[in-house]
């Protein structure tokens, strides 16, 4: 019987990370890529899809809540739309990472005046959501954004609370670790490097495979 799970989250990931896809074509549908920025590149449809529909077999598979599932099948297909939107116009739209943390803040707020949950689990959240960027701000802010930008920096603070503090800082590490290899392999220089995939990725593998 656990088949039948299986087999549901994955159609319901594989259509997530496919609606992701063209909400990235809407968005970005009239958008120019910056001369200074990564190369557009086409957006790996097939593999997104299936790559969501695989971990969204490996979480149901875990045997994880119908809610849970639904909340990370949301997240994919977030994280769908922003990979398309970095390789394919080179930006990450506010949309796609300001509007998501807005509403897990507020989410957990209104926890707090509702439910009457203790404030310092939304002062934690304020953490985990503020550590995680520190980094690539700096980064962003010294290369005045185009070594790295500032929606792979709003991506970062939207990875903070999916995942955790210490499961989002060793996530980016290894993201930007297999950015820079992948670089070096096809001998890219000093051109500019759409970071939102690895940061995408780095949240999505998590997110399916690790303990909630």
């Amino acid at each position: 019987m656990i088949l039948i799970p299986v087999v549901l989250a994955a159609v319901a990931f594989a259509a997530a990370a496919a609606l992701g896809i063209l909400a990235a074509r809407y968005v970005c549908g009239d958008i120019e890529a910056l001369p200074e920025g990564p190369p557009q590149m086409p957006i790996p449809v097939r593999a997104l899809i299936i790559g969501s529909a695989v971990l969204g077999a490996i979480a149901a598979a875990r045997g994880l809540s119908p809610p849970t599932l639904g909340f990370i099948a949301l997240a994919f297909g977030i994280l769908a739309a922003i990979w398309a939107s970095d390789v394919s116009a080179g930006i990450i739209p506010d949309v796609f990472t300001l509007f998501p943390l807005a509403a897990i803040l507020l989410a957990d707020l209104a926890a707090v005046f509702v439910h009457k949950v203790t404030g310092g689990a939304f002062l934690i959240l304020l953490l985990v959501t503020i550590v995680p960027t520190i980094p690539f701000a700096f980064v962003a802010w010294r290369s005045g954004g185009l070594s790295l930008g500032w929606g792979d920096v709003k991506l970062a603070a939207l990875g903070g609370p999916l995942l955790g503090l210490q499961e989002s800082l060793l996530a980016f590490s290894i993201g930007c670790a297999a950015a820079v290899v992948v670089a070096r392999v096809r001998h890219t220089g000093n051109s500019a490097i759409a970071f939102g995939p690895y940061l995408a990725a780095a949240i999505a593998i998590p997110l399916a495979v690790l303990p909630r």
